[in-house]
């Protein structure tokens, strides 16, 4: 701003929208529309980055786009007036603050999308009672920490609305966050999970009502009557949601039906609705946000719509508009604002009554309803966590002249250390140990063979699914032996867009991994096991998983032992494409693999699916699959013939058994180092006569495992061939397999004795004769299943604590958790 004589002030020329381009002498930075991509572009790529950094440390998105926003800011990047010139002029502060606000208002109307009434409608009284502990003594000792900022940092500020925005900012739980927090942790099935969402939802609503009394009260007119208006029209407002816009609402919500796409109408009609709705709040003076939230709120759950409405606009919202906000509330926070044992001294005085207030009023309820100490803290904790609804408190009263610089950097700090804090306190504080009883049938390959056969098929798409069926219906067999039991369950990864939050709410009602029970609630990819069990004589309890990719391993493992499967069935972290070639899904899927073999409690598949059966299901009477086994010896090739012999009792499969043998004196590594499995790590004898009797054993082993499958089908049915094949290098060896390929399916071990068929492979959980098997030079249309025999000397590191007597308490067969 110029002042060229003290009675005249000259404005900036407004920035004009798009510049004449470089060539033409224009600075783009001159100008808005330019000015505001880098900016964007700056802000994503530093939050992402942070965000990585930060992923170790278990901490939600959030920290790092509030830590990025104040880097930004004049507390850091910000002191250098050059960048701050450059990037975040003063002139361009309008355009970013208002595509901050846009963001912010759709960003709330997802999040009133997610909040089911009926459900805060139906919170119990332990969880209710904690929500109303948790707001109340907060406040309370917000509003009397409220009175030693005023009369120290804070003076001359108008006292109501100052003691009611401190109160507002101590006692809000951010929901989200929160919901995200416990999804990382594996705490949503749990008691304490069950609980904080209750109570946080409850607490989101009341922080709602309470920041719009704050924004009420903390009006320009002095007149009290003003801010009676301003409350009363806002209720005359919500009043006019329910009664007008929830009808109208439901009436696009029933004619977009299951299956059908949502029409354009309905979808422009109600995101213009949500900022019509924003326009009337912000004319009445309770902020824009306030009305985007209920009509979030009034929004039909049931159907599709709801879920549509989130997918047009999540990842532009959270992805590129919603983080300006937290830049947009970087550059208002000064941290060299606090300086000198004063500003120190208030800031730890603010953060301790801000956690002692959560903490103990919620320790304390929780303790009244007999609740475990350990548990009730780390609720406590919990129940601390800050999050977005915090900023827009405090950015609110900035803007509003009731906080100050200093006051609003104490404030966002605050906010930030006990939002940082939560995950490694509860961590410390409240680990819930798995626990579940021993059980006996672990692998496929057993004496019993009447005993009911449980297996773990997991899935990421419904690309996987028509496979897997197929491979199921090929398992069931008709003889009269055990029941096939298929668990189906469904890996979906716990990301930061907006959806996951209604995932992990369903996922806290019905437990984690959830069963699908009720039609509305359906996860559509497990409708085809659903109709499958119910015409076949299996039963199929389809499942969900939702939990981040680095320990979604822990869900899968865990799930196993509970349900107590023989067998975990995983998809190959690649696809086959059109042409062929195998396309890889990321590492993080090829990761969740190796994770799953180290940690199995069980016989682990792994399911290179190249369409056996085709893409569609395949009618039992239409079944009709050539399955080979190349029989190389060893545990992990036993348990494969295992689950062949398995298949061979199927009418329409046809089972071929080649076993492969060196020369006399020999062995098939031809000369080569093994790769495998070490077992028996506690070997008294010398090492060449411990692996000869090691040798010796797997021998006798493998001779018996043959001679059952002769006996029971080779020797007796011509469909069934048995064939032995004398290699005596690893290229006759992949000639004879290469002979093999017109077949469906091969079922394979992973660690065979036998050399790497394969020079260079990306793939070592596949061993060797599955990573060549896999290989799109070997074949186009053959699946393969690499099959890991559960191996309790290798198993080093189980992820379930079992108990002998856990057995009555935990029941085999899922339920919904109450």
């Amino acid at each position: 701003m110029a002042t060229p004589n003290a009675s005249t002030t000259v404005c900036p020329a407004p920035m004009k929208a798009t510049s004449n381009g470089s060539f033409q002498g224009d600075s783009p930075l001159d100008y808005a529309l330019p000015l505001a991509i880098l900016q964007i572009c700056l802000v994503v790529a530093l939050t992402r980055l942070l965000a990585v950094v930060l992923r170790p440390l278990r901490q939600p998105r959030v920290i790092a786009e509030i830590i990025g926003g104040i880097l930004l800011g004049p507390s850091a990047l910000g002191r250098n007036k050059e960048f701050l010139r450059t990037v975040f002029p003063p002139k361009s502060m309008t355009v970013l603050d208002t595509l901050a606000n846009i963001g912010l208002l759709f960003f709330l109307f997802l999040v009133g999308l997610e909040l089911d009434m009926r459900s805060i409608r139906r919170t119990g009284q332990k969880a209710l009672a904690i929500a109303v502990a948790g707001i109340s003594l907060p406040f309370i000792l917000g509003i009397g920490t409220s009175m030693v900022l005023r009369s120290t940092i804070s003076k001359g500020v108008s006292n109501g609305p100052f003691l009611v925005f401190m109160g507002v900012a101590m006692s809000i739980t951010a929901f989200p966050v929160l919901a995200r927090i416990l999804a990382e942790l594996k705490l949503l099935t749990t008691d304490i999970g069950r609980i904080a969402m209750s109570a946080a939802a409850v607490n989101d609503v009341a922080a709602w009502i309470l920041l719009a009394l704050a924004i009420a009260l903390s009006g320009t007119d002095t007149s009290p009557l003003v801010s009676v208006w301003v409350l009363l029209c806002g209720a005359a407002f919500v009043v006019f949601a329910i009664v007008v816009l929830r009808p109208a609402l439901a009436v696009m919500a029933r004619r977009s039906p299951e299956g059908e796409p949502v029409k354009e109408l309905y979808i422009c009609l109600t995101l213009s609705l949500v900022l019509a709705a924003g326009f009337v709040t912000d004319t009445i003076g309770i902020h824009a946000l306030f009305g985007a939230f209920v009509v979030g709120i009034v929004v039909p759950k049931d159907g599709p719509f709801a879920g549509v409405l989130i997918e047009k606009i999540e990842d532009v919202v959270s992805g590129l508009l919603l983080p300006l906000y937290f830049v947009s509330s970087g550059l208002k926070t000064n941290v060299a604002t606090i300086s000198g044992t004063l500003s120190w001294g208030l800031l730890v005085l603010v953060i301790c009554t801000a956690c002692f207030g959560k903490i103990l009023g919620t320790l304390t309820v929780s303790m009244l309803f007999k609740v475990p100490f350990r548990e009730a803290l780390a609720l406590g904790f919990l129940m601390n966590t800050k999050g977005l609804v915090e900023l827009i408190v405090l950015n609110i009263g900035k803007d509003r002249k009731v906080l100050n610089d200093q006051t609003f950097a104490i404030m966002v700090m605050m906010a930030l250390f006990t939002t940082f804090i939560t995950t490694p306190t509860v961590m410390a504080v409240y680990k819930p140990a798995r626990k579940a009883a021993p059980y006996k049938h672990r692998t496929i390959q057993r004496r019993d063979l009447d005993t009911e056969l449980r297996m773990l098929a997991c899935f990421h798409s419904t690309r996987n699914i028509p496979t897997i069926i197929n491979l199921i219906e090929s398992s069931r067999g008709i003889r009269k032996r055990g029941r096939l039991c298929i668990y189906a369950m469904h890996l979906m990864e716990l990301s930061e867009r907006s959806s996951a939050i209604s995932m992990v709410h369903k996922a806290r009602s019905n437990g984690l991994p959830f069963w699908n029970k009720k039609a509305d609630d359906q996860d559509q990819t497990v409708i085809a096991f659903e109709a499958y069990g119910q015409l076949r004589s299996v039963t199929v309890r389809p499942m969900t998983a939702i939990s981040s990719l680095d320990n979604i391993h822990e869900d899968i493992c865990t799930s196993a032992h509970q349900k107590r499967v023989a067998m975990i069935l995983i998809p190959f972290h690649k696809h086959q494409r059109l042409d062929g070639s195998m396309e890889s899904l990321g590492h993080a899927f090829h990761a969740v693999n190796q994770r799953v073999l180290r940690h199995a409690p069980c016989s682990v598949g792994i399911l290179v699916d190249r369409g056996l059966g085709g893409t569609t299901q395949v009618a039992a009477r239409e079944v009709s699959f050539k399955v080979v086994v190349p029989f190389f010896g060893g545990r992990d090739d036993r348990e494969a013939l295992a689950y062949g012999m398995r298949l061979a009792e199927h009418p329409g499969i046809m089972l071929k058994v080649v076993k492969f043998a060196a020369p006399p004196g020999k062995s098939l590594a031809f000369g080569t180092p093994l790769v495998g499995i070490s077992a028996h790590k506690k070997q008294k004898k010398p090492k060449e006569e411990a692996d000869d009797d090691r040798d010796r054993e797997e021998e006798k082993e493998d001779d018996l495992c043959l001679s059952e499958f002769r006996k029971a089908f080779s020797d007796k049915d011509e469909s069934m061939p048995y064939e032995e094949k004398l290699v005596q290098s690893k290229e006759e060896v992949v000639d004879s397999l290469k002979d093999l390929n017109k077949v469906n399916l091969f079922f394979v071990g992973r660690t065979p004795p036998i050399a790497r068929l394969i020079d260079r492979s990306d793939c070592p959980e596949l061993g060797p004769v599955g990573s060549f098997l896999a290989s799109s030079e070997f074949s186009t249309t053959a699946s393969v299943v690499v099959v890991q025999q559960y191996y309790p000397e290798a198993n080093l590191h189980p992820l379930v604590e079992e108990q002998a007597n856990y057995a009555a308490t935990v029941p085999d067969t899922p339920v919904t958790a109450v």
